[in-house]
């Protein structure tokens, strides 16, 4: 018999090749430049979603205490839209409240703001100014310039409130499928859990956010507004409501709400009175929103300060004035998709403010 000689063995196929790491880089940023791009583009449509999946979030936990109580999952699920609307109806009041009084300051003080605007282009050439920045520095006084400023806001704030009216039905279906997805787990087992786990994470922290910054939001309108009426600034009351709007903006919500009341102190009561108002904002605003508030935030939320401050406005440039309000939860959603469920971006949740992402020895070493 012949031996057959064994056949030499075959060499292994060769590798499929491995891209670079900076070459996976370029992509990642290039697939995020479209994206961003797409989610630019269709900002009118953006906006008012996430603002509506927002409130559901903060509304969701209506539910679990009427259910335990033996009510029927759609009586649930429409409590928990009726929130939802109550709180987006308090907020048209008062911003519409708010709109009407501004325009009527406006018109009443209309002689007194031409007044201080002319004051103001003569101490500006006075201290050397040219001509043309004084002017340009004065426009902002000029009753014209306040009015449309307040007309565009307004006009701003209309427009998202009516895009969000026309995904009503989307809300509706949203609150509805909130019960369905808290069923995950036991329809697919155990293999779903860390994802549920990372949303479920994400939307306690959305809720704590918009807790945290309502409560000092309250807190600093209250005391400006009675500040503000002590002092014989107009319309207390129109303030106090842009203080608590704009606590919502993190890190420069506290300019935004400082401008017009300081604007209008000065036209009524000149310099000092201006000076006295910064003053009073600065003492209450720097001390709750600047020193206080970020320790609450930063445990509600995980996020340095640097982020969310880049957090306004990035996502303001993406898709609008509506992205200053809904950048925390916009950057907490990009950071649960792409980094939470990459154990090898562990690092950069680290950077991000995640107090939760240890070095991997460590998380390791920690009980279930």
């Amino acid at each position: 018999m012949k031996r057959h000689r064994p056949l030499p063995p075959t060499a292994p196929a060769p590798a499929a090749p491995v891209l670079s790491p900076t070459l996976r880089t370029l992509l990642g940023l290039a697939a995020a430049v479209v994206a961003l791009a797409g989610l630019s583009f269709a900002r009118e449509l953006v906006g008012p979603l996430v603002l509506g999946a927002v409130i559901v979030i903060i509304c969701h936990p209506v539910r679990f205490p009427l259910e335990r109580r033996g009510w029927p999952s759609w009586a649930a699920t429409t409590a928990v839209i009726v929130v939802g609307y109550l709180i987006l109806a308090v907020m048209v009041a008062l911003l519409w409240y708010a709109g009407v009084q501004f325009a009527r300051l406006v018109v009443s003080y209309e002689d007194e703001l031409k007044a201080t605007a002319e004051s103001v282009v003569s101490w500006l050439r006075s201290i050397g100014l040219d001509d043309q920045a004084a002017d340009a520095t004065a426009s902002v006084l000029r009753p014209a310039n306040v009015l449309s400023f307040a007309t565009s806001l307004g006009g701003t704030v209309l427009s998202v409130l009516t895009a969000f009216f026309f995904v009503v039905a989307y809300v509706i279906f949203m609150a509805a499928d909130g019960a369905r997805y808290s069923r995950a787990e036991a329809a697919f087992g155990r293999g779903v859990r860390p994802r549920v786990r990372r949303f479920e994470a994400y939307n306690s922290g959305v809720r704590r956010y918009y807790v945290v910054n309502a409560t000092f939001g309250a807190i600093v309108a209250v005391i400006d507004g009675l500040a503000l009426w002590a002092l014989g600034v107009p319309a207390p009351a129109v303030w106090a409501i842009l203080a608590f709007v704009t606590n919502f903006v993190p890190n420069i919500g506290f300019v935004l709400g400082l401008i017009p009341p300081a604007l209008l102190a000065l036209v009524v009561g000149g310099w000092p009175l201006m000076l006295v108002v910064i003053a009073i904002y600065c003492v209450v605003n720097v001390t709750l929103q600047v020193l206080i508030q970020p320790k609450f935030v930063s445990d509600a939320v995980s996020l340095s300060l640097t982020l969310s401050f880049f957090s306004v406005i990035f996502w303001t440039f993406i898709i609008g004035p509506l992205g200053a309000i809904l950048s925390i939860p916009l950057t907490l959603l990009v950071r649960a998709l792409v980094l939470e469920g990459d154990p090898d971006a562990r690092w950069l949740r680290w950077l991000s403010g995640d107090h939760d992402a240890a070095p991997m020895h460590q998380a390791q070493a920690e009980p279930d």
